[in-house]
């Protein structure tokens, strides 16, 4: 009998397999770092083949680790970093170059030449995205362009392209052996190809981008059986559910009715409202996005705030200043002093995502005295993420007209509590963390296959599942919090334009 569920949570920086028992909690994980390969400035790829190869590893540590056969899980989902691009030969199945992650910004010229003909806004209507570096639209068009021979095999129908979560499938269900080659709704809306409306492919902007539709998957819902797998450890266990990170963060914090709403603290920050079954076009500088379609039911929005560095900005205090070992350092480091001593980090390295949409901005540290010392600097670190949470709510809640009562946390840095406690005294509304609080992503996963093939019952069977571990409180004054936004918003507007 089936007993569990796995998930696979392919990430920015990892990817893991972790298995599920019915109340959400984790039996069995193994997880594996790959390569982050910078070429040039602003210029980030993965190479996909390490990342494949890492899944089937993982994937079989974890079936060991917990003693698992195949028929001991009743399905798999899949999570994934979004926007990341692939694209790879359908015969041979290797990709034609390194997958451009969602941080690359080598499109900005692409970005600039189409916003010449209706501005930067000009496919949002349809797509909920903005013209931007970020989404995987521009990504495959530069692939076809710069690639030898990659526009030619693509017209001879030789190619296929997907996000993470495409090639997966596609290598899990048989590959070259009849591999389903599909999507679901959640990251075809960040390819900015798909319409929001239709949940289809638009010819008119696959036109205008010059990507031909035949290399595109299939666009199915986030919550059914895809295909089989192939691999040894989970032969034949049913592929039955896919969500981008961020939505597999939503369902698995279990926001399913409007007005709810998750910030997952990772790489980047990604704050999602669930706006139900209507379409929110956002006039503050959020994305617009699918929340999830689950089977046959109809498909929910949100809006969405993403900001590219936060974890990362940890990352870099630790690997190119040397100033922590660990990434964990930063929040003893951050202690060591009272308060920020009026130090401002905007991490703007490639460019500012939401609300601002920056993508000449870099990044600045504003504020610096004699005074300052590296304690100072970690305890900026850590209010930047917090600061940017915030322009991020704002908009939100001007968009969508709903107040956050509290807000729902998860990722590897909600482990921080100074950094907690400063959100909540920065928003001045509680935070909450869960009890799965680095598994959530997975978690949601794990729920949407579940679901498709009976494993759960119903959204009340997962909701029994969420529970609270720790609730901040905001502590700050609301001069001093008034002050120190307003010398943040004064900070941020010194990254803007720093390229020209």
């Amino acid at each position: 009998m089936a007993n569990y569920i796995g998930a696979i949570d392919q990430g920015t920086t990892s990817t893991r397999f972790i298995v599920f028992d019915r109340s959400g909690r984790t039996v069995a994980v193994s997880q594996k770092e790959h390569e982050q390969i910078y070429p040039k400035p602003g210029w980030v790829e993965h190479n996909p083949e390490e990342i494949w190869q890492h899944t089937r590893e993982v994937i079989a540590e974890t079936m060991a680790k917990g003693g698992l056969r195949p028929g001991d899980l009743a399905a798999i989902g899949i999570t994934n970093q979004r926007e990341t691009t692939i694209v790879w030969n359908r015969k041979t199945g290797k990709p034609i170059a390194n997958a451009l992650v969602w941080q690359d910004t080598r499109v900005a010229d692409y970005v600039s030449e189409l916003a010449k003909s209706g501005g930067q806004d000009r496919f949002r209507s349809k797509t909920g995205l903005p013209l931007t570096t970020y989404f995987s639209g521009l990504k495959i068009r530069w692939i076809l362009e710069h690639v030898k021979g990659a526009r030619e095999a693509a017209g001879a129908g030789d190619l296929m392209f997907g996000n993470i979560d495409t090639f997966l499938v596609w290598h899990l269900t048989g590959g070259v052996q009849g591999g389903a080659h599909i999507t679901d709704v959640t990251n075809a809306s960040r390819t900015q190809l798909m319409n929001l409306e239709t949940l289809s492919w638009d010819h008119e902007i696959l036109k205008t981008f010059g990507i031909p539709e035949s290399i595109l998957p299939g666009i199915h819902s986030s919550s059914e059986t895809y295909g089989v797998a192939k691999e040894p450890a989970v032969q034949d266990v049913p592929i039955a559910g896919i969500l981008g990170d961020q939505q597999a963060a939503l369902v698995g914090q279990t926001c399913f009715d409007p007005g709810e709403a998750k910030n997952t603290y990772g790489t980047g920050c990604f704050l999602l409202m669930n706006t139900g079954t209507r379409k929110i076009d956002s006039k503050s500088g959020l994305l617009t996005t699918m929340a999830y379609k689950l089977g046959d039911q109809p498909a929910h929005y949100a809006l969405e705030g993403s900001i590219a560095i936060t974890g990362a900005l940890v990352q870099w205090v630790r690997d190119n200043l040397g100033l922590i070992e660990k990434s964990s350092d930063i929040q003893s480091l951050a202690r060591t002093v009272d308060d920020n001593g009026g130090v401002y980090f905007v991490p703007a390295f490639s460019g500012l995502y939401a609300p601002y949409w920056k993508d000449n901005a870099r990044g600045v540290i504003a504020g610096l005295t004699r005074y300052a010392n590296k304690g100072h600097i970690a305890r900026a670190v850590e209010e930047a993420t917090a600061f940017q949470t915030r322009d991020v709510l704002e908009a939100m809640e001007k968009d969508s007209g709903i107040k956050l009562d509290v807000l729902r946390t998860d990722g590897g840095m909600v482990a921080d509590d100074l950094l907690m406690q400063f959100q909540a005294d920065i928003l001045d509304r509680p935070v909450v963390r869960p009890v799965t609080k680095d598994a959530t992503t997975a978690l949601g996963a794990a729920y949407a296959a579940g679901l498709a093939v009976g494993y759960f019952k119903d959204l009340k069977d997962l909701r029994a599942n969420w529970s609270v571990d720790r609730t901040w409180k905001p502590q700050l004054t609301n001069g001093k919090r008034d002050e120190m936004y307003k010398l943040w918003k004064r900070a941020v507007g010194k990254s803007f334009d720093w390229v020209a």
